[in-house]
């Protein structure tokens, strides 16, 4: 070796040191100096490409590693050549390049790593995982793979295991911030919610420029009924990356029916969300739609709710009675998942499109290019919507219907679908939305099949109210009132069913809640999560719905009255706080609404007191929602019909 190269070669040690620094122009002007001594050091070239992909210099980043390549294929020069295709988005590329490193070094554990990134990304999480199980094998103490198997494996319903990875990796490497994410989302997903906001924590401590982190605290203090916390964390989150629509949608959703927020208030939130979504979309202004006179109507819905799910119960029956010579529908999913719901849906549409992984220009272009005439968002601020995708206007006609309950913030959305309970014209100015209002209801309810029998026949038990409600509804001031009505009534108890029970921590904490309230425990009923037949028939249980207020039980409300149990709600103040009355509404049961607490309070008194009265409206009380506006498909669906059709004439 001559003094050149031995200067070269110590300039690239140098840079090493630099570099592992994270001073990248040291790093950078040393590896340039070594290779003005040898051009064809391989270990310069690979290294200025390693820097120009960390600063996403793409193209020059697969140049600088491919030359080193040729002078010396290597494992990793070829792993660190796919980590660059992956981070440019070229992820079949990546793969290839992973698998060129493994032929060269199957025990190369970082490159089996980096290929799980790979196929995760390509939503393969199976082969993501096998991929990340080689490189712990290979190297139990490798900490990345031990968080990042952890991770799929929750994806992949192993919250346990995953649960497992990740306090390995955390054990090994008491630093790593994504491992303390990666295991709130493993706790969280095992309903061990305090335990999981503090993962998160800890995780926002270490890394606190990562705007996911704060996101995810934010959704579990939600669940866990600390609203004014988890707005402060979405908001943390939007600070961080002021244009992501998924933190926007967690804080708007959240103040929807956090107390003390105004309707005006969440209004305008919910127009710098549409602002935001509209900076980057180019809106289409001529539309590819059969204009012919007497030609169907392309109906489009997008949701990613099309399974088990309210969105689904409530589009069932209906769907089921459309016309197809007057419709023609084409559901644009936004998730990957499907279940025995799904699969009922999927032959009512003329066309099943998925837009997972789609930018939103490609799935708006796929939108037009179908010539749909009327586009419905199914999902508002709910998870896995696609509103930034309304924004590009991919149909002349757009309306918001079913899966939220307040302004989606959007001009470039029409109307919203409602009634004259949930659309009263004094509240008008809540939406940007125009209101859209449909006779006798906005929601048709699919009963379940088969029938889960009543049998209130157990003479023993005490009265007993429930509310099978999330508890992320069950704010202070509904427990409040939910006191008083037991503090009136000694014999009475309440029952409460809620997927945050299943969690022992969540149990105590709405426990100690009522005890505030010299509510003792014994007179509390609290459960988990169970099939939705055992939870339907957990109303057999019960005697009297209350609905929490502002945010009511729209499908519970549905639920609790077919299974033969009325419904005690709150009368509301906006869309969301309208859900309950809607729904008694359509079944005729309006004495049921109370004008406010001390009312709700009072009605709950007098209907547990008359227990003859009580028993004489449960009896026909199924029939009667199956006779209801509520459980009418065939005249709900040639409303709908007259609807869009009016909808498409006034456009």
């Amino acid at each position: 070796m001559t003094a050149t190269d031995r200067a070269a070669f110590a300039l690239v040690e140098d840079g090493l040191v630099h570099h592992r620094g994270g001073r990248l122009q040291e790093a950078r002007a040393r590896y340039e100096a070594a290779l003005a001594r040898m051009p064809r050091h391989a270990d310069a070239l690979h290294l200025l490409g390693v820097i120009a992909m960390q600063e996403q210099r793409h193209a020059d980043a697969l140049d600088l590693i491919g030359r080193a390549i040729e002078i010396s294929p290597q494992a990793a020069y070829f792993d660190n050549l796919g980590n660059a295709l992956r981070s440019w988005g070229k992820l079949e590329a990546a793969v290839e390049s992973y698998e060129q490193a493994l032929a060269l070094d199957p025990n190369h554990f970082r490159a089996h790593n980096d290929l799980g990134m790979a196929l995760l990304h390509m939503r393969l999480p199976a082969a993501a995982a096998s991929s990340f199980g080689k490189a712990v094998q290979i190297n139990a103490q490798f900490a990345e793979a031990h968080s990042n198997l952890g991770n799929v494996l929750r994806e992949l319903g192993d919250a346990q295991a995953a649960e497992t990875h990740c306090r390995r990796a955390i054990a090994l490497q008491p630093m790593f911030g994504e491992a303390y994410n990666n295991l709130g989302n493993a706790l969280k997903t095992q309903r061990k919610l305090a335990e999981a906001a503090a993962c998160y924590v800890e995780a926002q401590r270490l890394l606190p420029q990562e705007p996911q982190v704060a996101l995810n605290l934010g959704i579990v203090l939600r669940e866990t009924g600390e609203h004014k916390a988890a707005i402060e964390a979405f908001r943390r989150a939007i600070a961080l990356r002021p244009a992501w629509g998924e933190a926007w949608s967690n804080l708007l959703f959240t103040l929807s029916f956090a107390q003390d927020v105004a309707p005006k208030e969440y209004l305008d939130e919910a127009l710098a969300f549409g602002e935001v979504a509209s900076q980057s979309a180019r809106p289409f202004k001529n539309w590819l739609v059969d204009r012919m006179p007497g030609a169907p109507l392309r109906i489009g819905f997008v949701s990613g709710d099309f399974r088990t799910h309210p969105v689904g119960f409530f589009l069932e029956s209906v769907l089921a009675h459309l016309d197809p010579s007057r419709v023609r529908l084409v559901a644009y999913s936004t998730r990957p998942y499907e279940d025995a719901l799904t699969q009922r849906l999927k032959p009512r549409f003329t066309a099943w499109r998925s837009l997972v992984g789609l930018t939103d220009e490609a799935a708006a272009t796929m939108i037009r290019n179908d010539g749909v005439h009327i586009l419905f968002d199914m999902s508002g601020h709910t998870d896995a919507n696609r509103l930034p995708v309304f924004a590009w206007k991919p149909a002349p006609v757009q309306v918001s219907w079913i899966g939220y309950f307040a302004s989606t913030g959007l001009s470039a959305i029409d109307y919203v679908l409602g009634d004259e309970w949930v659309l009263p014209q004094e509240e008008a100015a809540h939406f940007i939305e125009r209101p859209w209002r449909l006779p006798h209801g906005y929601l048709c309810f699919t009963p379940p099949e088969p029938a889960v029998p009543i049998d209130t026949a157990d003479p023993v038990r005490p009265l007993t109210f429930g509310c099978f409600s999330d508890l992320v509804k069950v704010n202070d001031r509904v427990v409040a009132a939910w006191s008083r009505i037991l503090s009136a009534l000694p014999g009475a108890r309440l029952f409460l069913k809620a997927q945050q029970l299943a969690d022992e921590a969540q149990r105590t904490a709405i426990v100690a809640r009522f005890g505030a309230h010299g509510v003792a425990a014994d007179r509390l009923s609290l459960e988990g999560p169970s099939s939705r037949d055992e939870y339907l028939a957990a109303y057999n249980r019960v005697d009297i719905s209350l609905s929490p207020f502002p945010y009511p039980g729209g499908t519970t409300t549905a639920e609790s009255l077919w299974m033969g149990v009325p419904v005690l709600c709150r009368h509301g103040d906006r869309f969301l706080g309208h859900l309950c009355e809607s729904v008694v509404q359509s079944v005729d049961l309006g004495d049921w609404i109370a004008r406010d607490d001390d009312d709700y309070v009072a009605k709950a008194v007098a209907f547990a007191s008359d227990r003859a009265a009580l028993a004489a409206l449960r009896g026909g009380l199924r029939e009667r929602v199956l006779a209801s506006a509520l459980c009418t498909p065939e005249r709900f669906a040639r409303t709908l019909e007259a609807q869009f059709a009016a909808m498409w004439r006034a456009h």
